[in-house]
């Protein structure tokens, strides 16, 4: 039996996927904002998921240094793919998606 952390995940992973499908034709340009602590490899594993898929990637550290914000602007081919990439950084700790 799911959780409510796991069932609330998968209800907000639904309705992210009706919203993306009603807005887009795919492929299509998507804007992906990360916030990560700026720790060990953060912004790397958030560079490394979008590796080879032609992202432009701007990062801008927070003013103390202790966050980074992470923008990545890529072609995506369907809302499967925009929650698959989702789901691949949300294993980072503390990653805030916006």
């Amino acid at each position: 039996m799911e959780n409510d952390k796991e069932k609330n995940t998968a209800e907000f992973y639904e309705r992210l996927k009706v919203e993306l499908d009603n807005a887009n034709t795919w492929p299509a340009e998507y804007l992906y904002k990360f916030i990560v602590p700026s720790v060990a490899d953060n912004v790397e594993r958030v560079e490394k998921a979008f590796d080879s898929m032609g992202a432009v990637i701007k990062t801008t550290k927070s003013k103390t240094g202790k966050f980074t914000s992470v923008s990545v602007d890529v072609t995506m081919h369907s809302s499967d793919e925009v929650i698959g990439k989702y789901k691949e950084v949300s294993t980072i700790e503390g990653i805030v998606s916006l």
